[in-house]
């Protein structure tokens, strides 16, 4: 390979950085394991290679889009706070593995990031219909109340509701994608399950880390509003819902799981959530807030391959 080659592929591939840094691409990787998980512990088994392949291609194509629809409604606040006080979290921040907000730092401009979504939506869209229209209809959804999220974020902190409800849509449009039909009762935990789970160990903790700067800017977060020490008992109490919730969808599945599928569920949950929180519970710190969130986003992965094993013999 020549040098002009290789420095050809080397800006190529830090500009796709980039793209992937605004739909925080590698939290989004482990976020699609959500869906995959909702998908395999109502089957119990693998779905067909059209399936996989379609369901893959929308899961993606979805994540990536909505991730980086916020980075576009929000750009105009992310703007003013990099230039108030920076870019702050970069180094413990699952969501800045790459560069955080790269629109708003003038690193991609805005006609980029918009057709960059624009892409991956239209993908989305056409992806889900094939699977099943509901899906599309759930993703529609998703869209618009990822917009709704962002454009709250100086006038209510009940907002953190509409995040847990959105982390929770392509959970319950993988069930659709694998069954036209599934149990309303099923359906119910899975959401349940996962909205205490963003709102306990994504959103709070993650808006617990920016509090002095949302503070600055008249942010209505749940921290601001509450403050750290009750925030701390708001995300132990969410996780304390979420993990008895979880063993439910496991009893309300059509497939019969031994105890022993739910008991490493319930350890997975104690030692990615559980744990972390108390910590938290009892400092109150940025620091251990970070940690929640970080470590917290691996459970959705954790029992994706919990549930996989039993896909799979």
């Amino acid at each position: 390979m020549s040098k002009n080659s290789f420095d050809g592929f080397s800006l190529l591939f830090s500009r796709l950085r980039l793209f992937l840094a605004l739909s925080r691409t590698p939290h989004g990787l482990i976020d699609m394991t959500t869906p995959a998980f909702a998908a395999l512990v109502w089957l119990g088994s693998v779905p067909s290679l059209y399936v996989v392949f379609l369901g893959l291609l929308t899961t993606f194509a979805g994540y990536t889009s909505v991730y980086a629809l916020n980075d576009i409604v929000d750009y105009s606040n992310d703007k003013k706070k990099i230039r108030r006080n920076g870019i702050s979290h970069t180094g413990g921040d699952l969501d800045a593995i790459f560069v955080r907000h790269p629109m708003a730092l003038g690193l991609l401009t805005f006609r980029e990031g918009l057709l960059w979504t624009f892409f991956w939506a239209a993908v989305a869209v056409i992806c889900a219909y094939f699977l099943n229209p509901v899906c599309l209809l759930i993703f529609a959804l998703g869209c618009l109340l990822e917009a709704i999220y962002c454009f709250l974020w100086k006038v209510s902190h009940h907002r953190v509701l509409i995040s847990g409800a959105v982390k929770t849509l392509g959970a319950v449009a993988a069930v659709f994608a694998v069954d036209p039909r599934p149990s309303a009762s099923f359906l119910t935990a899975l959401f349940l399950c996962f909205f205490f789970w963003e709102i306990g160990a994504q959103n709070i903790p993650n808006d617990l880390t920016d509090l002095e700067s949302d503070r600055q800017f008249g942010a209505k977060t749940v921290p601001v509003v509450f403050g750290a020490r009750r925030c701390s008992i708001i995300i132990l109490s969410s996780i304390l819902i979420a993990l008895p919730l979880n063993t439910a969808i496991f009893k309300l599945s059509p497939v019969q799981f031994t105890p022993v599928y739910m008991i490493a569920a319930f350890m997975a949950g104690a030692y990615l959530l559980l744990v972390p929180s108390v910590r938290l519970w009892f400092s109150q710190s940025s620091k251990d807030a970070m940690v929640l969130f970080n470590r917290g986003s691996y459970y959705p992965l954790a029992l994706m391959g919990i549930v996989l094993v039993k896909a799979v013999t």
